[in-house]
């Protein structure tokens, strides 16, 4: 775990790394400076008191709380943006790190952007659900780490193991490591936490999970007495 961790890490701002880290970064945050000017547009309008100074301050308070509100759209939108790239992160890491095992097959483009739109609003939803934990200090933040490294260990493993087999063997395969797997996503939502670092945290979960399915891959393949699996043909 440790060790896939460093290697993420390492391999963050190499050049193959570098070029889907600034496209991605750079969607991420045109998606979320739109959005805070469009959820600070609509609350100008809607907020209109008698008197004008309870006027600005309203909207001064609503602009900081929309800005605070952001911060629990990082998540999602980086997902969201993010998984236009994950293959191609999938691709660089199996490249240098496993050059003598068959490589992935990558999700078919439509199939790939439906998935991160389902992540992207699940997370959002299960984020915005959360917020009524903000009056419990210590309890939302244990909350928001545990429903989020569920989250983001499911989608990351099952992306790195659907490049090697079909969604219900990559499904079985993280059910019988679900704790391996859960840390791992402990890990990647520690990680979502940091401000600014939160931005690769796409980039970052792609690779390491690549990392632990190949771990927990090859212990399944020695456990059962067979070789690894062959990447998937087809979606």
């Amino acid at each position: 775990m440790i060790e896939a961790a460093m290697l993420s890490a390492r391999q963050m701002f190499t050049p193959p790394f570098r070029a889907v880290l600034l496209k991605s970064l750079g969607l991420t945050a045109l998606a979320l400076v739109v959005g805070w000017i469009g959820l600070q547009a609509l609350a100008d309008h809607l907020i209109t008191l008698e008197n004008q100074t309870l006027t600005v301050v309203a909207r001064v308070v609503a602009g900081l709380g929309t800005a605070f509100g952001m911060l629990f759209l990082v998540v999602p939108v980086t997902a969201l943006v993010a998984g236009l790239f994950l293959d191609d992160v999938a691709e660089v890491v199996e490249r240098e790190h496993y050059p003598n095992d068959p490589p992935g097959v990558a999700t078919p483009l439509a199939r790939g952007l439906w998935l991160s739109i389902r992540f992207g609003l699940l997370v959002l939803g299960l984020n915005l659900a959360m917020l009524v934990l903000l009056l419990l200090p210590g309890v939302n933040v244990a909350a928001w780490l545990v429903v989020n490294a569920y989250l983001l260990s499911r989608e990351y493993f099952s992306l790195a193991a659907m490049r090697f087999r079909s969604e219900g063997e990559a499904t079985a395969l993280r059910r019988r490591h679900r704790l391996r797997v859960f840390s791992g996503g402990l890990v990647v939502a520690a990680l979502a936490l940091v401000p600014f670092a939160n931005l690769l945290t796409p980039l970052f979960a792609t690779s390491f999970f690549v990392h632990l399915h190949k771990r927990v891959a090859a212990r399944d393949a020695k456990r059962l007495g067979t070789e690894e699996s062959r990447p998937r043909l087809g979606p």
